[in-house]
């Protein structure tokens, strides 16, 4: 209930809370990312909270996966959820739209709610917006209406300031959100009711399908009586209702949308515990952004003006989730729709993006929201024994069955190896044997993995070569974890299944290859030829063989054997970041140095190859390359989807001077700290402290590394090391 009592305490405040005190949150720009291939979004939040409240200007096709796109003149209205930086659509639900006279009127309109089909009918130009950490606002032109948001973790808070004398109306669009997959257009609302429980409350369910099955249960709230309400007839074919909501005079309207994943009970409850009155709109803006800076403040950073906005705001980004669906009481649907409660009292995180996350967000969270991590795990747990398996892309607490492998094992092996606690570890390594044994229909076939060592492109025709890579990193997980517990047969097994990678390096290619259940390699062999899932085709996931050679995380030094020895694999690692890579038609494979892709995350490890093989000075120019080459504080600033948080916390780890190879070791590699001063506010009053020292924009070399004073030779630096405290200096210089 820790976020509960917070908000209520920080509304008692009041104003108390001046923008003096968001030292850390004024440098985050929620507009970066918003546009190109970024995929976030603008709107109010609060760390890991369920709602996010803010602008929605599209919902078609894989450019709108969040919902909004920074260039677009016009917007549709603002819709409650909003997904950061993902690949694939959902979520935007409950649209709500405020409206003027000259909009309100077309409803009056002889034949309009016959013929009303248009999604977009009480659209507005946009003017003005502004966003900071849990507050955004917009001038609406055409509806003559400035709208502001923010928001508590279960309720969106909305104030309208409308013309004088304009007549004030809300649209309200159940129907709203994403209607695109990659087989095209879906009619998404399978369900949709509504009631008004007085002329100041509208509850109800919606219950939608579009990337998962999920349920929205609500309570709209207004802080005036309505007058009328007209029910516009529901788009042809779709199931949502529309509503007009007429209100009495001019000037402001405030408005509040609670939701919950358990019932419109638990929305009631949600609403009652964190936003019980009115005319709290600058307090409730207040407590969000002092939600923010709790977390910001963890770390504290020197740098230019330029480097402070995308590091904080990559901060931000990494902390939007996983999301919190569980009622303040504990309370949500599991994947069967059954009411349960949560293990932890009243955390049960979702949005898991764990294809892309465990690389190096989730070691993130490590350090600085170690108190989470046991949450996190617990959740996946939980979700992985209501389904029969770990959670692999989890949203809404429901399965989608996207990417590949199994990286909550990944998680969780960490968590354990990192002593966090919190957790049933036994509990925990139950459901990660039984996910990496018992075949389950996302995307495992244990018996054949087992009777080959790897997955033959005729029997898996579908990312043969990165579903067995992918699986080595989690076995080598597994085996660490067993390792731990005593489990010995355990640890074996898995551990010699880690191995499998060694099945598909072609020694004469040099390269990760497809082969078939005869033993044969894949011919004709392209290298450069991009795969992807949802096209169907490919032995690779938004990939090729260039960038999955690279996929053996957990054993460097026996792809380095592989390779023939350390100049014959640097000399490989060379030509991958100067091949180019030509006719790209894949919206993930962005950011390219070669055929290396930043805009996607099997690459995101691989510069740190070179500080493993005896040569951490191209790792050194490599990052500095990415950091300014492929990171930029605008809304174009990300070269990819920023992944729920993946592409930020590269960024921030890599600035500081060190990335997670294999998060399971709990070592860090060392590149070169972007800054030149970090300091790490670590639990128990303990600091960890990164200087730079002479860095500069030629000096962007490591000449030497000292750990509290003493020489440091390794090319690692451990998670234990970190989180004791102590000082860590580079010595940085032009050669």
């Amino acid at each position: 209930m820790i976020l509960k009592s917070f908000f209520l305490s920080a509304l008692l405040m009041g104003a108390a809370l001046t923008a003096a005190a968001h030292k850390h949150t004024r440098h985050v720009d929620p507009f970066i990312g918003t546009a190109a291939t970024g995929h976030t979004f603008p709107g109010a939040t609060v760390p890991f909270g369920l709602v996010q409240p803010g602008p929605s200007s599209g919902v078609a096709g894989w450019k709108y996966c969040s919902g909004y796109i920074h260039s677009d003149a016009r917007f549709w209205g603002f819709a409650q959820t909003h997904l950061n930086g993902t690949g694939c659509t959902d979520l935007g639900d409950l649209l709500i739209m405020p409206v003027s006279r000259q909009y309100a009127q077309i409803a009056d309109t002889a034949g309009v709610a016959q013929s009303n089909d248009k999604v977009n009918l009480f659209g507005s130009r946009k003017g003005t917006e502004t966003a900071r950490p849990g507050y955004y606002a917009v001038e609406l032109l055409d509806a003559g209406v400035r709208t502001e948001a923010t928001a508590t973790p279960h309720v969106a808070y909305y104030r309208h300031t409308f013309q004088p004398g304009a007549r004030r109306s809300v649209y309200i669009d159940l129907q709203h959100g994403p209607t695109w997959t990659w087989e095209g257009y879906r009619k998404r609302v399978k369900e949709c009711e509504f009631v008004w429980d007085d002329a100041q409350t509208l509850s109800g369910h919606i219950r939608s399908e579009v990337w998962v099955d999920k349920d929205v249960y609500f309570v709209i709230s207004f802080s005036q009586p309505m007058t009328r309400f007209t029910s516009l007839n529901p788009i042809a074919g779709f199931k949502g209702s529309r509503l007009l909501v007429d209100f009495p005079d001019s000037g402001v309207l405030e408005m509040k949308v609670a939701l919950s994943t358990h019932s419109v009970a638990g929305a009631r409850r949600n609403l009652a515990a964190e936003l019980p009155g009115w005319q709290q709109f600058d307090q409730t803006a207040e407590a969000a952004e002092a939600a923010w800076e709790q977390y910001l403040s963890r770390i504290d950073i020197a740098g230019t003006e330029e480097q402070m906005k995308m590091f904080y705001t990559s901060f931000y980004h990494a902390l939007i989730q996983p999301n919190n669906i569980a009622d303040v009481d504990g309370s949500y649907r599991n994947t069967r729709r059954e009411e349960v409660k949560a293990v932890d009292g009243t955390e049960m995180y979702s949005t898991l993006s764990l294809w892309d996350t465990y690389r190096a967000a989730h070691p993130l969270y490590t350090l600085v929201t170690p108190e989470k991590v046991g949450a996190f795990v617990n959740s996946m747990i939980a979700q992985g024994e209501d389904q029969g398996f770990l959670p692999i892309w989890a949203l809404w607490g429901k399965e989608t069955q996207t990417m590949i492998g199994n990286h909550a094992v990944s998680v969780i092996a960490e968590a354990y190896a990192k002593g966090i606690k919190g957790f049933d570890a036994e509990r925990a390594y139950a459901m990660v044997r039984k996910t990496l044994m018992e075949s389950h229909p996302a995307k495992s076939n244990w018996e054949v993995y087992n009777r080959y060592g790897y997955y033959p492109y005729d029997l898996i025709p579908l990312e043969s070569v990165s579903q067995t890579l992918e699986f080595c990193y989690d076995d080598y997980a597994a085996a660490d974890f067993a390792r731990r517990l005593g489990k010995k047969s355990d640890a074996k097994f898995f551990a010699a299944r880690a191995d499998n990678f060694k099945h598909l390096f072609d020694p004469t290619t040099r390269f990760m290859r497809p082969k078939d259940s005869q033993g044969r390699w894949r011919t004709p062999f392209h290298p450069d030829a991009i795969g992807h899932a949802e096209s169907g085709t490919g032995d690779y996931t938004e990939g090729n063989a260039w960038q999955y050679t690279w996929h053996v995380q957990h054993d460097v030094p026996g792809l380095i054997r592989l390779m023939g020895g350390r100049e014959r694999f640097l000399n490989k690692l060379d030509s991958l970041f100067v091949v180019e890579l030509k006719d790209v038609n894949l919206p993930d494979v962005t950011g390219l140095i070669g055929q290396y892709a930043h805009g996607n995350e099997p690459s995101h490890h691989v510069a740190y190859l070179y500080a493993l093989a005896g040569r951490p000075e191209r790792t050194q120019e490599l990052v500095r390359e990415i950091c300014d080459t492929q990171y930029h504080p605008t809304p174009e600033g990300l070269c990819g989807n920023d992944d729920c948080g993946q592409m930020s916390a590269w960024y921030m780890l890599s600035a500081m001077g060190f990335y997670p190879v294999d998060p399971v070791s709990g070592q860090y590699v060392f590149g070169a700290p972007q800054l030149p001063a970090v300091t790490l506010h670590l639990p128990g009053g303990r600091t960890f402290v990164i200087e730079a020292h002479n860095l500069s924009k030629d000096n962007l070399y490591v000449k030497e590394i000292w750990l509290n004073g003493k020489r440091w030779k390794k090319p690692t630096i451990s998670h234990a090391d970190i989180v004791r405290g102590g000082r860590l200096v580079f010595v940085m210089g032009g050669k």
